[in-house]
């Protein structure tokens, strides 16, 4: 039996090798980039008008009285200013006028007429007007040929609107896993089913597949009954045809845990099975590698008990299956937590907000068959193997799931 730290390092030690993939833009949401996006040309591409307002050269007006020649719309061709003491009205995102380097915003600009010319001038005073005043320069922000995005950026709606500025319909992306989800156990029948009494209705499959869906992943859902040269025949398919494997049930000790044996004979090298911790002690997890030493599958073979199976999924497969290490957060217990045996222990908690802290309630529960009781808590605090007695006040690691 090995330790949460060890397990977890064996763990992270084996990430999924994806592939580059070519996706449509709006599919490419909390994907991870495969490219550099570069920018096509400068940013913004022109001296871009800042503020609805006037343009002009600065050195060359009467502040108080500049000629109206024209207006220069967002969205037209450039125009350029004819007389020097003269002005344009300008719109916001409007290329500026050839022979302008300057602009007033309307809020600061009064209007008149005078023989049937229209006027500007300017009612703030001159010596607070700067060369260059409310106009987005050239290529201030970016130019062309210049890294917009870095490859292994995690695409929102910022990188969405970037990568669209460059024209680019389709984006490479890092592939996602192939996830299978496999319930185990003669004792489980599906959801529609009415149960008999030494039945129950399959559960953990659904928890995971809906945590895998929050990942941007669909899952494959199985369900294989305890019969050795069954689930032997049907895990060889399901792994030729998925990348990561979740199996819930069938890797403790009972004369029907079968799992473990059948893996071996896959062809699946087992990396550890059992971690000093609770719940989820019975954890197994292997790989299959290819010649050149990369892992190409991952089995993570979880305890059956849906509290067991979602912390280790939580805590070690999720972190694989989204390409992205865990941010733990640290918290205050708001009450003190005893636990006599030496495993890590991962209590469900609920947390709030006090006083600008984020205290934990740990729910102790009735063990790692209490589901239920996940729908009270947003995470799991984990609590050190070292000791037995955590006081109220002491600050500790948490793993969020809601």
């Amino acid at each position: 039996m090995i330790s949460v730290e060890e397990a977890f390092q064996i763990v992270l030690q084996h990430p999924f090798c994806s592939q580059p993939e070519p996706v449509a833009l709006l599919d490419a949401s909390n994907r991870i980039l495969a490219e550099d996006i570069v920018a096509d040309r400068d940013f913004p591409p022109f001296n871009r008008v800042a503020m609805d307002g006037i343009a002009f050269l600065l050195e060359a007006i009467n502040p108080s009285e500049i000629v109206l020649e024209n207006t220069q719309y967002a969205g037209e061709s450039q125009k350029s200013l004819l007389d020097t003491k003269a002005c344009l009205e300008v719109m916001t995102g409007a290329v500026l006028p050839l022979g302008c380097d300057t602009v007033v915003r309307y809020e600061d600009v009064a209007f008149f007429e005078k023989d049937e010319q229209k006027f500007a001038s300017i009612t703030i005073p001159f010596d607070e007007l700067k060369k260059g005043q409310n106009i987005h320069q050239q290529g201030i922000d970016k130019q062309q040929g210049q890294r917009l995005l870095a490859k292994g950026t995690k695409i929102s709606p910022a990188e969405i609107a970037v990568i669209a500025s460059v024209g680019k319909p389709f984006v490479l992306v890092e592939s996602l896993p192939k996830v299978a989800v496999i319930s185990t156990g003669d004792e489980l029948v599906e959801i529609n089913t009415q149960p008999q009494p030494h039945q129950i209705r399959m559960s953990n499959s659904y928890m995971l597949a809906s945590a895998l869906s929050i990942a941007g992943i669909r899952a494959n859902l199985f369900h294989l009954i305890d019969h050795k040269e069954l689930l032997s025949q049907k895990l060889s398919e399901i792994l030729a045809l998925h990348d990561i494997i979740l199996l819930s049930g069938g890797v403790s000790v009972g004369k029907k845990d079968f799992v473990p044996e059948i893996l071996s004979r896959l062809g699946v090298q087992k990396l550890f099975h059992k971690v000093a911790q609770k719940p989820g002690k019975p954890f197994w997890f292997g790989v299959q590698q290819n010649e050149a030493g990369q892992t190409t599958k991952h089995l993570f073979a979880l305890p059956g008990n849906p509290v067991s199976t979602f912390l280790c999924f939580t805590k070690y497969a999720l972190p694989i299956i989204k390409q992205a290490l865990p941010k733990y957060e640290e918290v205050i217990l708001a009450k003190s937590v005893f636990f006599k045996p030496p495993l890590t222990y991962f209590a469900p908690a609920k947390v709030y907000f006090e006083n600008g802290q984020i205290l934990a309630i740990p729910f102790e529960g009735s063990g790692s068959a209490d589901f239920a009781n996940l729908t009270e808590c947003d995470g799991f605090v984990e609590l050190s193997p070292e000791k037995q007695e955590f006081i109220q006040g002491e600050i500790v690691k948490f793993i969020r799931f809601r």
